[in-house]
């Protein structure tokens, strides 16, 4: 029926294939080694990271006035807390030689522009409320200086 050394041959084929697949396994096995992976990962980055640096580096060479206003321009907003109470520092430390004010009378104007309140002109409580029914006021809010 079969010849016997078909079937030898057959053997020997099946033998070779999985001694090949048992190669390719291994390899795979290997090759998806977490440490392996991250460290293919890495040299990725790596290598996209000197292509980024360069690419930077050819544009900052072609237009170094715009590159530097760019960078004054991220500094300064970065910075701006620090170089907003400097300058206020600065400021007031200029005022006293060029513009004599004090505080007490600034403070007087801002005083008497406000109209009195008079009794006359206080509101009367409404109808069935008395004084002591009403909401107590809430606590004033201090604003701060956005900048």
């Amino acid at each position: 029926m079969t010849d016997p050394t078909k079937v030898a041959a057959a053997r020997i084929d099946v033998e070779r294939t999985k001694g090949a697949l048992r190669d390719t396994i291994g390899e795979l096995v290997e090759r998806f080694q977490p440490h392996n992976l991250v460290e293919d990962i890495w040299e990725q980055a790596k290598s996209k990271g000197a292509d980024l640096a360069e690419d930077a580096v050819d544009a900052v060479a072609k237009r170094p006035v715009a590159v530097g206003g760019v960078v004054a321009a991220l500094a300064m907003f970065f910075a701006r807390d620090p170089l907003k109470k400097a300058t206020v520092k600065f400021y007031d430390a200029m005022t006293p030689l060029f513009e004599p004010r004090s505080k007490a009378v600034a403070l007087k104007e801002k005083q008497a522009a406000r109209p009195k309140v008079t009794k006359a002109r206080a509101k009367a409580p409404a109808k069935g409320k008395t004084p002591a029914a009403r909401k107590p006021r809430r606590p004033a809010v201090e604003k701060t200086e956005k900048a």
